[in-house]
C-alpha cells in the first residue's frame, strides 16, 4: 500500500501540500466520458505544486492494472478494495473509512457520483449529470442508485463538483445542497494539453481503418456510448430524411455498445439507407481522432447532457457541430454549434443539410468553434479543482 504523508493545512507554498486521494476506477475498462475526465484531471493534478496526489480503484481483481493508466506525478494505492462488499456497506454505513486503504488524507475525491466515507478527510464528489433523476428509464440499474448515494453524501457534508452551471443548479434544487459547497469546474478537451500518449486501457481494440460505403466521400459522425439519452435512433431517422439529396454522404457511428443498442439496431435495420450507415463500435484513441478529424459534421442529438465532450473535441479539430439545445450543451458549446430542439428529427436533418451544403455556414461554425474550444483546458480544470479541494479541506478542519 502506498501511504501519503499527512501535511498541515495552510497557505500551500510547495512545502505544505494538500494530500488528495482520487478515485481512478473510471480509468479501468472501456474509456467513457467519465474516464476521459478522470485521466485529464489527474494529468493536471499530478503536476500541480500544491498537491500530493494518489489514485485508488475500488476493485479487487483489476487493481494491478491501474498503475500503467495513471498519469505521471500521481502515486497508486493498490491495496485490495473489493467493490461489491464495500459498495454494499457504504450504501448503509460510514465504515470502513477510505483512510484504511490509502493512509491519512486531507481530501478524498469521488470522480463518479460516489465518494467513500472518511475518518478525517474532506469529501468531494463529482456529479456529472442528473440523468438518473430526470430520466430513470434511460438508465441501467446501477446508475439509478446514484441519486440516493449523492443525496446521502451531501447530507453528510460532502462538497460537490459539477462540470457545468446547469448541473450545479440542478444539484442544489434536487438535493438541497448548500450552493456555497457546490463548485463548477469545467472539463478540458480529451487529448488537448493532456499526456501526449495515453496508455491504452484494458480491452482497448486495435486501430481500425474507416471504409466508407461505395459512392460516398463525406460523412456525418456521432461519437459516444450507445445509450438512450444520446438518441442515436433519432439521428438515423434524420439521416433518412437527408440521404436522398446527399448521395455522397454516409452516417458513421462510433462508440461502445450500451443499453440503447437494441433500439439503435432496429433504427438502422429499418432505414432505407442502411447500406450507407457504418457502425465502428468502440475504437482506440488514435482511430477516434482520425475519424473525427475527417468528418464533414459532428451530430450530437442528445436529449440531456451535463457537459458533452464530443462537440468540444470536434471544435478543437475544426469540424462543424450540430447539436440539440438541451442541458448544458448551450452553456458549453456557446455559438460554436448549430443548435436544434431535442427530438425534432426534421430540424436535425435540416441543420445537418445546411452545414453540408453551405460553405459559409460551415466556415463560420469552424471559426467560432475554435474560439470556443480554446476556453476549455485541463490546466484550468486542475486549478479549479485545487481551489475546491483547498476550500473543502479548510471547511472540514475549521
Amino acid at each position: 500500500m502506498c501511504k501519503a504523508p499527512r501535511v498541515p493545512l495552510g497557505d500551500p507554498s510547495g512545502r505544505d501540500r494538500l494530500t488528495v486521494a482520487v478515485d481512478a476506477t473510471p480509468l479501468l475498462g472501456t474509456r467513457s466520458g467519465v474516464g476521459m475526465f478522470c485521466h485529464g484531471a489527474l494529468t493536471a493534478l499530478g503536476t500541480h505544486p500544491e498537491l500530493d496526489v494518489s489514485a485508488f480503484a475500488v476493485t479487487w481483481r483489476r487493481r494491478r492494472l491501474l498503475g500503467p493508466l495513471v498519469p505521471n506525478g500521481v502515486r497508486v494505492v493498490d491495496r485490495p478494495m473489493p467493490a461489491r462488499p464495500l459498495h454494499r456497506i457504504w450504501s448503509r454505513l460510514s465504515v470502513p473509512p477510505l483512510e484504511w486503504f490509502t493512509g491519512p488524507q486531507d481530501v478524498v475525491h469521488g470522480t463518479n457520483f460516489v465518494v467513500p466515507p472518511t475518518r478525517r478527510a474532506a469529501r468531494v464528489v463529482t456529479v456529472h449529470d442528473l440523468t438518473a433523476v430526470h430520466f430513470p428509464a434511460m438508465c441501467d440499474q446501477s446508475t439509478r442508485t446514484f441519486p440516493t448515494i449523492v443525496r446521502r453524501a451531501v447530507a453528510e457534508g460532502a462538497w460537490v463538483h459539477t462540470p457545468s452551471q446547469f448541473v450545479a443548479d440542478e444539484v442544489v434544487a434536487a438535493f438541497g445542497a448548500d450552493p456555497g459547497r457546490v463548485r463548477v469546474v469545467y472539463h478540458g478537451i480529451p487529448g488537448h494539453d493532456d499526456d501526449p500518449v495515453a496508455t491504452a486501457s484494458p480491452g482497448t481494440p486495435p486501430p481500425v481503418t474507416l471504409r466508407l460505403p461505395e459512392g460516398t466521400g463525406r460523412y456525418v459522425l456521432a461519437l459516444g456510448t450507445v445509450e438512450p439519452r444520446k438518441d442515436l435512433p433519432g439521428l438515423v431517422r434524420a439521416f433518412d430524411r437527408l440521404a436522398a439529396d446527399q448521395r455522397d454522404v454516409a452516417l458513421v457511428l462510433v462508440g461502445a455498445p450500451g443499453w440503447g443498442d437494441d433500439a439503435l439496431e432496429r433504427a438502422v435495420t429499418a432505414s432505407p439507407w442502411t447500406d450507407r450507415i457504418v457502425r465502428l463500435g468502440y475504437v482506440d484513441d488514435d482511430t477516434r481522432r482520425r475519424v473525427l478529424a475527417d468528418a464533414a459534421v459532428l451530430a450530437y442529438p442528445s436529449v440531456y447532457e451535463g457537459f458533452g465532450f464530443p462537440p468540444l473535441e470536434a471544435m478543437d479539430v475544426g469540424v462543424p457541430v450540430v447539436a440539440t439545445a438541451v442541458g448544458a450543451v448551450p452553456e458549453v458549446a456557446g455559438d460554436g454549434a448549430l443548435l436544434v430542439p431535442p427530438g425534432d428529427v426534421d430540424a436535425l436533418a435540416a441543420a445537418l443539410a445546411e452545414v453540408l451544403d453551405d460553405e459559409g455556414v460551415r466556415d463560420g461554425l469552424v471559426k467560432r468553434g475554435h474560439g470556443r474550444a480554446e476556453q476549455f483546458t485541463w490546466e484550468s480544470c486542475g486549478d479549479g479543482l485545487v481551489d475546491l479541494y483547498t476550500a473543502a479541506a479548510r471547511w472540514r478542519g475549521r
